[in-house]
Formats: structure tokens, C-alpha cells, sequence
């Protein structure tokens, strides 16, 4: 059973990407993934200063984070956009789990051997896909992922979710129950 790890780049109370991340999570379950929804807020970070990093090393959180990277084969990602790109939470995030390297390892071992997908809510009429592109340029050129085309965004997402969790829309079901196969597929041809 492939492991697929499931955030959200927000940890806002009534988070929409919180929301799509949940749904994201069913969805790879119905799958037959072995799904880890977690919290960024479980893995507080200080903002990432190369100074704090020479002085003080990698902080506990950036260890732990980085760790269940490696711990499984496919990331889902729910991003907000914040003008135009992702949250500086979700950067902050990437940024120190591209510092952890222990030994043995090569640098952006968190970022090698697995593939990612993207998602995206918002009450916007884009549905956070600008944040899509700025998060797909950081992963794949920054850190040398492997992100998958297929992604979801989800417009008027103060209106889109079901009580139960849900997407109301058909459409949009279509497009985040497309992007969690195509993970678990890419996911599964790297084991």
C-alpha cells in the first residue's frame, strides 16, 4: 500500500485548503492509499535565517516535518494564494525542510523519490491556482520535485464544500478525484 501525506499551506481556523485537504484525504483513501493528514501547525517553524540556522541547527519541527516527507511516497498539497502566490507559511515550511540533510543523505532528500500533487481553494474565480504556480516553480526548480500536471482548484470556496466535507460541484469532485489517482498511480510506479 503506497503512503501518500496530505497538508494544507494553512492553518487558519475554517482553512478552505484545510477543507480540500480533508476531502483530498478521502479521496486517496478510497483509493487504497495509506493517507497521513497532518497540521503545519503541529510543526511550528521560525522564519527560516540562514544566521539562526548556523547558530542555533535545524529546529526540532524542520526534522520532524522532513521526515515524514521521506516517510511516504506521494504529498498532496493545499495551498491558499496570498497575492498571486503560496502562503509564506507553506514556503517557510519547504524552506526548512530543504535545509535538513542527515547523514549519509544527499541535500533535498525530502524533495527526491516522491512524487507531489497540488490543490488549491479559494473565494476567488481562480481558485488559488496562481498559488499552484508559484508552489510547482519552488518545488520542481528550487528543490528538484517531481510535481504531477494533474492539480485541483477550487473557486468560490466560501460556497463549495458540502456539510459533510464534501465538493458540491461534479466538476471540481472530477478534478481532485483525477489529480488523487494520478498521485497514487505516479506514487506507486516509484516503489
Amino acid at each position: 500500500m503506497v503512503r501518500i501525506l496530505v497538508f494544507s499551506g494553512s492553518v487558519r481556523s475554517g482553512s478552505f485548503n484545510a477543507r480540500l485537504a480533508a476531502a483530498a484525504a478521502a479521496e486517496l483513501a478510497r483509493l487504497d492509499a495509506d493517507v497521513s493528514l497532518i497540521s503545519l501547525a503541529d510543526y511550528s517553524l521560525p522564519l527560516y535565517d540562514g544566521d539562526l540556522e548556523a547558530n542555533e541547527g535545524i529546529p526540532d519541527a524542520a526534522m520532524k516535518l522532513k521526515r515524514q516527507f521521506c516517510a511516504h511516497r506521494g504529498i498532496f498539497i493545499a495551498g491558499p494564494e496570498y497575492n498571486a502566490g503560496m502562503t509564506p507559511l507553506l514556503k517557510n515550511a519547504i524552506d526548512w525542510v530543504s535545509r535538513v540533510k542527515e547523514a549519509g543523505e544527499k541535500p533535498l532528500a525530502a524533495y527526491h523519490g516522491r512524487v507531489f500533487a497540488l490543490g488549491s481553494a479559494s473565494p476567488g474565480g481562480y481558485g488559488g491556482f496562481r498559488s499552484q504556480m508559484a508552489t510547482r516553480q519552488v518545488l520542481e526548480i528550487g528543490c528538484g520535485a517531481l510535481v504531477i500536471p494533474e492539480s485541483c482548484a477550487v473557486a468560490a470556496a466560501h460556497q463549495a464544500f458540502e456539510e459533510d466535507g464534501n465538493l458540491k460541484d461534479e466538476r471540481t469532485r472530477a478534478l481532485l478525484a483525477a489529480c488523487c489517482a494520478s498521485l497514487v498511480d505516479k506514487a506507486r510506479s516509484l516503489t
